[in-house]
């Protein structure tokens, strides 16, 4: 059993779970996770090859840079279960279950055949998580998120196709940029890692889903394609300029939006450039990067989205406009909640801090110092969108006097273990450095590293204070704040619904027409075969098919004839 993919095990058991009750239902789900993360343990190598259609699908391969990968997304999975124990709704606990082991079988994954088919079931199953929502708003949401998905997977299979044609293989190997397969797999993982302009879903989705799901959707997607794109175009320099951006652009978005879940949605974008910017430089150094960031940022951003869950499941909002002056009724949520803007900030001893820092020195020894600076300035603006606003916005400003409990028992524990692992990873690195997809010579808490971190962290501190004692900080009003997704949800429908009306109308005279010609046609039949003329008179409509057929007949031999 050891030798299936980790995560088959958990879509096998998603598939049993709407016959299961409730409480059983939870510890078969554990059960699933532990038994494919045991699949882990047969360790590096190639475990599992099916021969098909002349196709060599490699459906096992585990190597280091696989490894950390799959042990975070399992983790991530646990506490997704943990945090949706309350949740007595089976169809959410069979989404996020099969969209948890479909992510993890993509990253074990050895062709690029098997890893379009799990690609395509993470986007089929977790779109469910944003349904069973169950309003309008996330119903149009989850249409727009799985058209992005499946066209990912789309482009993803043509570049296959054509990746094979050109080299005769489908291995799902190292890739250099260049001709038109290549560009589609690249343009493929670009979707799913929210590049610029292919950002959109990512804000317009996540936030309507349920308060579980969003957990569960902000761990898998866009660090599989992180994945991917460590796996495929390391060391691809384009990927520098996309990755700063993705760093910088989100910043601005998430200082004016109200909606606290789509402030993290924005934060999440952000901090994927961090690791886009560190796959790009390609050194080792910067992959163990990358792979860090990305494990940290797992936990620390399930632990935001959680705690930012718990308010909505608690007060039944989540506007920054509408909270405040919950941290008396809510202070456990509090407390997790800081400890996740304090590790997403990449303050010292906290988990954000001994992974972002080694991309930093990564990117310092490449000498692109521009790159550097946005770099740093993004991490400032990290500290002022989800460090500081978020807990600010949530707890402490605006006092609305809501009358509120902590969250129920489950949530608060899944909250618990990942703050806990924030500390813990931050203040003990090594376990996570071991694991790393490179040999790790490198010490984070040196002074120059804690001081440059502490000064970053202080001065936009102290920003944050200045705009909001002036008055400058903007104010947080109902509102929804677009990305680009504002071409498709604004622009696209401004312009497409006079071309629709004008198309329509024509389509509706071309059907009056013919219509008429029919009409016109039938009655002229009609008439001729019941003419005196005509001898003995057949039904119209016989008459009519006959006539057909006959036309038909002669078509069909004046074609053979030409022949």
């Amino acid at each position: 059993m050891t030798s299936l993919p980790p995560g088959l095990l958990m879509i096998l058991a998603a598939a049993a779970l709407p016959f299961v009750p409730h409480v059983a239902r939870q510890m078969m789900m554990l059960g699933a996770i532990a038994l494919s993360a045991y699949g882990l343990m047969l360790g590096a190598g190639t475990h599992l090859v099916w021969d098909v259609l002349g196709f060599e699908l490699i459906l096992y391969r585990a190597d280091t840079l696989s490894f950390p990968f799959a042990v975070i997304f399992h983790i991530a999975a646990a506490l997704n279960v943990i945090y949706s124990w309350h949740d007595k709704h089976w169809s959410q606990h069979c989404a996020a279950l099969s969209y948890a082991g479909a992510a993890i079988a993509a990253l074990h994954a050895g062709d690029l055949i098997t890893l379009f088919i799990w690609w395509e079931a993470t986007a089929v199953t977790s779109v469910f998580l944003i349904l069973a929502a169950g309003t309008p708003t996330a119903r149009r949401a989850a249409m727009r998120y799985l058209i992005f998905q499946v066209l990912s997977g789309v482009l993803l299979l043509a570049g296959a196709a054509i990746y094979e044609a050109n080299t005769g293989s489908i291995a799902f190997v190292a890739m250099t940029l260049g001709d038109t397969a290549t560009w589609l797999i690249f343009i493929a993982f670009g979707i799913k890692a929210a590049f610029p302009l292919l950002n959109g879903w990512l804000q317009d989705a996540y936030p309507e889903a349920t308060v579980t799901g969003t957990v569960a959707l902000s761990a898998f997607t866009t660090k599989l394609a992180i994945y991917a794109l460590a796996r495929g175009f390391a060391g691809t320099e384009y990927l520098i300029l996309i990755g700063a951006a993705m760093t910088a652009l989100p910043v601005f978005f998430a200082v004016i939006e109200n909606d606290l879940r789509r402030v993290l949605a924005f934060s999440l974008n952000n901090q994927l450039g961090f690791m886009v910017v560190a796959v790009g430089i390609g050194s080792e150094l910067a992959l163990n990067g990358a792979v860090a960031h990305a494990f940290v940022h797992i936990i620390y951003k399930a632990l935001l989205f959680m705690s930012m869950g718990a308010v909505l499941h608690q007060v039944g909002t989540i506007k920054a406009s509408e909270l405040g002056g919950i941290y008396k009724n809510m202070p456990f949520t509090m407390i997790c909640c800081v400890i996740g803007a304090m590790s997403i900030s990449a303050f010292p001893l906290f988990s954000g801090f001994v992974a972002k820092s080694l991309t930093m020195t990564a990117l310092g020894d490449t000498g692109i110092m521009w790159a550097y600076f946005v770099l740093l300035f993004a991490s400032a603006g990290v500290l002022e969108h989800s460090g500081i606003k978020i807990p600010y916005f949530a707890f402490f400003a605006h006092d609305r006097g809501f009358e509120t409990t902590e969250a129920p028992l489950n949530m608060r524990v899944a909250m618990g273990i990942a703050a806990f692992l924030c500390i813990a990873i931050g203040v003990f690195p090594a376990p996570l450095y071991n694991i790393l997809p490179y040999a790790v010579d490198y010490h984070p808490y040196d002074a120059s590293h804690v001081m440059g971190q502490m000064q970053l962290l202080i001065f936009a501190m102290l920003a944050f204070v200045v705009l909001i004692r002036m008055r400058l900080y903007p104010p947080e009003v109902p509102s929804v704040v677009l990305n680009s997704d504002w071409f498709y949800r604004r622009l696209a429908p401004q312009i497409g619904r006079p071309v629709l009306r004008a198309v329509m109308l024509v389509w509706e005279s071309f059907l009056c027409q013919m219509r008429r010609f029919i009409g016109a046609f039938w009655f002229f039949t009609y008439k001729l075969v019941r003419s005196p003329a005509a001898g003995p008179t057949i039904p119209g409509p016989a008459a009519l098919v006959q006539l057909i057929l006959l036309l038909a007949v002669l078509s069909i031999g004046y074609v053979a004839a030409l022949g």
